[in-house]
């Protein structure tokens, strides 16, 4: 039985996320190199030896300045193919971002499954497990992928966060669309194990038709109470104000947002709202589009590094 404890290695940009994921489990980083080359192609190779040995590579699949997400998702594909052409044993890739997790399913004539294609690239080269934090669709997910895979909430985690509120006010865990309900329910039932309270849950109605958003009821009652709308990323930011604001109008004392995912494609905006008495979200995604200072003063960044190693150490022993 081959006792030895996995490599993990870290691709560029997601070192810092890795290395914290090590610490927790109490190991080291494994040394590998990138080169890239003139005409753009590149390749990544293993500096310590792979073989007969688990792997656990981790890469966070979003595109900033450096690089777009096919480039991250082409340089992770290759460097797992290499590992087990050099003999891994089995080579688990964790994604805290999984890219086009949201491209599941086709809303009009001939639209591509992309999640599907992702997951069968992964299995094209050898990936035996992939792990990921808070996907849009989790039923889509499970049925993309033919190979094991372990999907992470941040249920746990945003209501050890917001439980400190409820000893001020009542508090109501809110949706911004029907979509995200599953998602709600396991964050208002987590916060009702937390506070010991009743958690009451509302959701906003959305209709979404070549990237135009429609609807604006809300469904659930927030008066007087502290809202706190959850959903899995922050992409621009309009879905979530929608909620925020529809919130206030009903009466809400507070309104707290969280998301696992901040890519903050449409800028400071959604920060800067007054809508928002505060926001949240998980260190899967660097908040690089955003100004450090405003960063400081109005974002809330939460570890789920933490999450990430007790259920790798779990597996792994």
């Amino acid at each position: 039985m081959n006792t030895r404890p996995p490599l993990l290695f870290a691709l560029h940009g997601t070192e810092d996320y890795a290395a914290r994921v090590a610490r927790h489990m109490g190991l080291e980083l494994a040394e590998h190199e990138e080169r890239l080359f003139e005409d753009g192609e590149h390749k990544t190779r293993a500096l310590t030896a792979v073989e007969a040995r688990s792997m656990i590579v981790f890469h966070a699949l979003y595109g900033d300045d450096e690089r777009s997400v096919n480039d991250k998702l082409c340089r992770l594909l290759f460097f797992c193919g290499a590992l087990k052409d050099a003999g891994a044993r089995n080579v688990q890739v964790v994604v805290p971002y999984l890219c086009y997790a949201r491209k599941e399913r086709r809303t009009q004539y001939q639209d591509p499954i992309i999640t599907r294609y992702v997951a069968a690239l992964f299995e094209a080269c050898q990936v035996d497990r992939l792990t990921t934090l808070e996907v849009h669709n989790v039923a889509a997910f499970d049925n993309a992928f033919r190979i094991p895979t372990r999907h992470i909430e941040c249920a746990e985690l945003f209501a050890e966060h917001f439980a400190p509120l409820a000893d001020e006010t009542e508090l109501v865990a809110v949706s911004p669309d029907a979509g995200g309900a599953k998602r709600v329910e396991s964050f208002r039932r987590a916060l009702e194990r937390r506070t010991g309270r009743t958690v009451t849950s509302a959701y906003m109605e959305k209709y979404r038709s070549n990237d135009i958003v429609t609807g604006g009821m809300l469904v659930g009652d927030v008066r007087q109470r502290t809202a706190v709308i959850v959903d899995d990323l922050i992409s621009t930011g309009g879905t979530l104000l929608r909620a925020a604001q529809a919130c206030r109008n009903a009466g809400a004392r507070e309104v707290h947002a969280a998301a696992a995912h901040g890519l903050f494609n449409g800028g400071p905006e959604v920060l800067e709202n007054p809508a928002l008495d505060g926001l949240v979200v998980t260190d899967t995604v660097s908040p690089f589009r955003l100004d450090p200072a405003l960063v400081a003063r109005r974002l809330t960044i939460l570890d789920s590094s933490t999450m990430v190693a007790a259920a790798l150490a779990a597996e792994y022993g």
